[in-house]
């Protein structure tokens, strides 16, 4: 791995790695986690991969890598919860194989302009993602959303207990953030058109302001997130008792009566 591609070998995984394969041309990635035996555990739309729930699906579906129309006899069938186990090739679905880097330096984050591929943020270890991933395999992650619950929030969530608990805000996916952050910044940079006809100014102000928005929602650097038992999520995700009051403090409130 290194500043321009996450690309590795297959015979280089080891359990416990988050990996991931860029989708429809590049749009966007799906992840899971890797966790032996060539077996991917990760969080689909009802079991659809491809399917975002959003008029994204408009591009996404057009051009997804073809798969094999004769099911694999080694992949679960599709749960209710949307967390799959899959082997490492229906995985990938034709794609190639990147793994997600963690632990990653501020500069090294920021020279990777694309979100979902590294964080600012510390693996838990190996062990205990793997038992993560598996325990929600049984239990599930909640409801698919493509930007505040998606495969690469699972992925994360499994690495490392993080977990964003208002669900009225971003989740931990970094390429969710890509999505909005680069309007965003076209939107913010903007009114520099009332001073300024400098086209390299204004570009200059909307690549900063996307790689702070890109930096500050980073899982590694939010305050409204907390570390939370697989056990404890899962049981709490069924009552609807999940909440937070202050992103400095969080309260989780039993479920109402």
């Amino acid at each position: 791995m290194g500043l321009l591609s996450n690309r590795v070998r297959k015979d280089s995984l080891k359990p416990g790695d988050h990996i991931y394969s860029w989708r429809s041309a590049y749009i966007y990635a799906h992840h899971g986690i890797y966790v032996g035996d060539n077996k991917v555990i990760h969080f689909t739309r009802q079991g659809q991969e491809f399917g975002t729930g959003t008029v994204l699906d408009i591009v996404l579906l057009s051009s997804v890598p073809a798969r094999s129309p004769v099911p694999c006899s080694t992949c679960t069938l599709p749960e209710a919860h949307g967390v799959v186990s899959s082997c490492l090739n229906c995985f990938l679905s034709g794609g190639v194989l990147y793994r997600f880097e963690y632990a990653v330096t501020p500069a090294l984050f920021l020279a990777k302009a694309r979100g979902g591929t590294c964080t600012l943020a510390v693996s838990d270890p190996d062990d205990i993602v793997v038992h993560r991933a598996n325990y929600l395999l049984t239990n599930g992650f909640g409801c698919y959303n493509v930007f505040k619950n998606n495969c690469e929030d699972f992925a994360i969530y499994c690495k490392t207990g993080l977990l964003v608990v208002d669900q009225s805000r971003m989740g931990q996916s970094g390429q969710a953030v890509s999505i909005i952050g680069g309007p965003l910044a076209a939107v913010l940079s903007t009114p520099l058109r009332l001073v300024t006809t400098n086209v390299y100014g204004m570009a200059a102000t909307a690549v900063g302001v996307y790689c702070v928005s890109r930096y500050a929602a980073d899982i590694g650097m939010r305050k409204d997130v907390v570390k939370l038992p697989v056990e404890d999520l899962t049981s709490r995700l069924a009552t609807g008792a999940l909440q937070i009051v202050e992103p400095s403090l969080p309260v989780f409130l039993p479920p109402a009566n």
